[in-house]
C-alpha cells in the first residue's frame, strides 16, 4: 500500500460511523461487509472537495484498484470534480472496471460530460454494449441522465431495448430507463412497453416504476394499468 492510500484510508477511519456502517451493508448485498467502512457521503464528498486538483488525489486515482467502498466512493467524488472532459472521460474509463457495487456506479457522473453529450454518446454506446454488469448499468444511467431531453433521439430507446442481462442490477437500470422515458418521452418510449420489445422483467419492472412515478399522468397510469393487465409474465 502506497503512502498516499495509508493516508486517504486512515482519514476514512477517522471519519468512521459504526451505526451508518451497518446501514450500507445491509444496502450494498454484493460487497463483502467488511469492505464498508461506514462514512457519511457528505463528509465523503467535503474529503473530495479538500483533495480534488492535488497532487495526493492523482496519486490516489492512479491507485486503482481500491479495497473499500468509501475509496470507489472517494474515487467517483474525485472523477466528478474534474472539469476538462477528456480528463473525466478517460478517468471514467479507468475506473468502471473496478466498479463492483450499484451505488459507486451511480454516484460517478462528472458534471463536465452535461456540456459534452454528442461526444459522450459514443463512450455509452460502447459502455452499454460491454457486457460488463456495472459498465453496462453505467452506460444506461448516462443515457436515461442525458438524452431523454433535448438530445433525445427515439434510436437511443432501441440501444437500452437490445440490453440482455440476468444481472438484477442491469435489468433494474433498465427498467428505471424505460420508466423515466415514459415521462419524459411518452410517445417514442409507449411502445416499447406497450408491445412485448423488453425483457418480460424489464417491461413488468418498468411499468410498475412508471406507475409509482410522481411525473406520470392520471391518464398514463390508467393506460399502465390497463396494460399491466394483458400480461402475467415478469414480476
Amino acid at each position: 500500500m502506497s503512502a498516499i492510500e495509508e493516508k486517504v484510508r486512515g482519514r476514512l477511519f477517522a471519519m468512521q460511523d459504526k451505526q451508518y456502517q451497518a446501514f450500507q451493508q445491509k444496502l450494498l448485498p454484493s460487497l463483502p461487509p467488511e469492505r464498508v467502512i461506514g462514512v457519511r457521503t457528505p463528509a465523503l464528498r467535503q474529503y473530495a472537495r479538500q483533495l480534488a486538483g492535488s497532487g495526493e488525489a492523482a496519486a490516489f486515482l492512479a491507485a486503482a484498484p481500491h479495497r473499500y467502498y468509501e475509496e470507489n466512493n472517494l474515487h467517483a467524488f474525485l472523477l466528478e470534480r474534474e472539469r476538462d472532459f477528456s480528463a473525466a472521460l478517460a478517468g471514467v474509463e479507468a475506473f468502471l472496471p473496478y466498479v463492483d457495487n450499484w451505488a459507486t456506479c451511480d454516484m460517478c457522473s462528472p458534471g463536465v460530460f452535461a456540456r459534452h453529450t454528442g461526444e459522450l454518446l459514443e463512450p455509452v454506446r460502447r459502455w452499454i454494449g460491454s457486457g460488463q454488469t456495472y459498465t453496462v448499468r453505467y452506460g444506461l444511467g448516462m443515457l436515461m441522465r442525458y438524452y431523454l431531453d433535448g438530445s433525445f433521439r427515439p434510436e437511443y430507446l432501441a440501444w437500452a431495448g437490445e440490453v440482455r442481462s440476468e444481472e438484477y442490477y442491469v435489468r433494474m437500470m433498465a427498467a428505471w430507463y424505460f420508466a423515466t422515458a415514459l415521462a419524459k418521452q411518452p410517445q417514442a418510449a409507449w411502445p416499447w412497453v406497450a408491445e412485448p420489445r423488453l425483457a418480460p422483467w424489464v417491461r413488468a419492472k418498468a411499468v410498475q416504476k412508471a406507475l409509482e412515478s410522481r411525473r406520470i399522468s392520471p391518464e398514463q397510469k390508467q393506460a399502465l394499468r390497463a396494460l399491466r393487465g394483458t400480461f402475467t409474465k415478469g414480476l
